[in-house]
């Protein structure tokens, strides 16, 4: 290998900060939206639901297992001391499936008030991206240690997070597309089959691309760094008058 085809220090360094990048984004996004945990706690209620539903048709039983299960998984997570947000938002979640459903009676409606949470969502997330406060940058800004930073300072990463929200806007809006229909037309089985197996794959796609736009952005600027040196230098510079205040009076004794 000639000395031309050897890689530079600056070629590796760079690629050592590109790795890391993609590490740090990687390992944000995995505690944001909860790992494969998370996806665990978020299908399994409504995959209990519609399995017992299918065999015995029994609206109460159903529900109550998916509540049941629901809250098995928020006491073992307390239990072992666990984050608990994505536990607590499947709980809710099902919670409020359980009421719908036994006040209207109709078991479709068990899947009701998580579908229009979802197209809530979608909106959220395109509306946020046209006004220009990208809801994945204000979810993921603290994740980052990055805060608002990224609105004033950091354009390269509102970029990135303008893109993420799109995706993730018109990505459940498509998945809404496909349940509402199924909601009028398809019976409760069919609906909660469907709706399973759309649970994960939008939402990797979704993750997949957040990351891919993040990874080619510039690095978050660390605002909790940026004021923990202000600090110290502040503490310095005390320091300083300080010992010059001390130092001042014992000169003036020596030239007098």
């Amino acid at each position: 290998m000639t000395s031309l085809d050897k890689p530079t220090t600056e070629e590796t360094s760079a690629d050592t900060s590109a790795d890391d990048a993609r590490a740090v984004t990687e390992a944000a996004l995995f505690e944001a939206f909860g790992g494969v945990r998370g996806m665990v706690e978020t299908v399994l209620p409504g995959l209990l639901f519609v399995s017992i539903y299918t065999v015995n048709k029994n609206l109460h039983m159903s529900a109550l297992a998916a509540l049941g299960v629901a809250l098995v998984m928020v006491v073992v997570r307390l239990a072992r001391r666990d984050t608990v947000k994505h536990a607590f938002s499947g709980v809710f979640g099902v919670g409020f499936g359980v009421v719908f459903a036994m006040m209207t009676g109709n078991a479709k409606d068990f899947y009701l008030p998580g579908m229009l949470y979802t197209l809530g969502l979608a909106v959220a997330y395109i509306v946020t991206a046209m006004a220009g406060v990208p809801l994945i940058g204000l979810m993921l800004g603290p994740v980052f240690k990055e805060n608002l930073s990224w609105r004033t300072r950091n354009p390269g990463r509102k970029k990135a997070y303008t893109k993420a929200s799109w995706a993730w806007g018109l990505i459940l809006l498509a998945k809404c597309a496909i349940l509402f229909p199924l909601y009028w037309w398809a019976d409760t089985t069919q609906l909660g089959w469907v709706l399973v197996a759309l649970k994960i794959p939008p939402f990797l796609l979704a993750v997949y691309l957040t990351w891919v736009f993040l990874a080619k952005a510039p690095p978050p600027i660390d605002v909790f760094a940026e004021m923990e040196a202000e600090e110290r230098a502040e503490e310095e510079r005390k320091d300083a008058a300080a010992e010059e205040g001390e130092g001042a009076p014992a000169g003036r004794h020596r030239r007098s």
